[in-house]
């Protein structure tokens, strides 16, 4: 059986991802075992609330290396929300920037927009190409909750596969993949059905 882990550093909505995750049929396991994390078939980061807070939840579990690792391996990581937001170079939050893993380039910064956060379900605008979306209909939604994310930018779309949103006039990164690492600003275990094919789809990939 396909196993991954989610990764418990102390931030994430880590049951309802479990939940949505052993619906595809593998085994998933919350832990704090780095060895575990570093082992499985898939790792899971999730993350909620601040970037910097939970940047220092990697930092005490020690967690950064196994992940830079994981991914340089080849081997799947997928990041969500802001476990999504600290892949990228770095998160600047009220004038306070804090270095990601740098596993993507990019900033993340606050939305441009008069309504933060952004909260709710919003269009998806996802390329053929996307291993990740295979199956998603065109336009489908997604359930988002955040007030930071990454802006388009020509590096990121040199090396990955962007999937973007836009929020008022504010057009984020809603999701990226670049070799054996995924990333996902919203929540796919709380996006219903669109959810529950992009998280078989990542899965699936685990298998092979």
């Amino acid at each position: 059986m396909t196993s991954v882990v989610v990764l418990d550093y102390g931030s994430g909505n880590l049951r309802s991802a479990e939940r949505a995750l052993a619906v595809t049929g593998a085994e998933v396991v919350v832990t704090t075992d780095l060895e575990r994390a570093a082992s499985a078939d898939g790792l899971v980061v999730p993350g909620v609330g601040a970037f910097a807070a939970c940047m220092a939840g990697i930092d005490r579990a020690g967690a950064g290396p196994v992940i830079a690792a994981r991914v340089a391996e080849g081997r799947p990581v997928l990041g969500i929300c802001v476990g999504a937001q600290i892949m990228f170079d770095s998160g600047d939050e009220h004038g306070v920037v804090t270095k990601g893993l740098g596993l993507l380039p990019g900033a993340v910064t606050r939305l441009a927009a008069t309504r933060v956060p952004h909260m709710g379900w919003n269009t998806l605008d996802h390329p053929a190409e996307s291993e990740l979306f295979e199956g998603v209909p065109a336009d489908a939604r997604a359930y988002f909750v955040h007030s930071y994310a990454v802006t388009p930018n020509a590096d990121l779309d040199g090396v990955a596969i962007v999937t973007t949103s836009t929020h008022e006039r504010a057009t984020f990164v809603a999701a990226a993949e670049r070799g054996a690492l995924a990333v996902a600003q919203f929540h796919p275990e709380k996006s219903a059905a669109v959810g529950a094919i992009i998280l078989k789809n990542w899965v699936g990939l685990l298998r092979g």
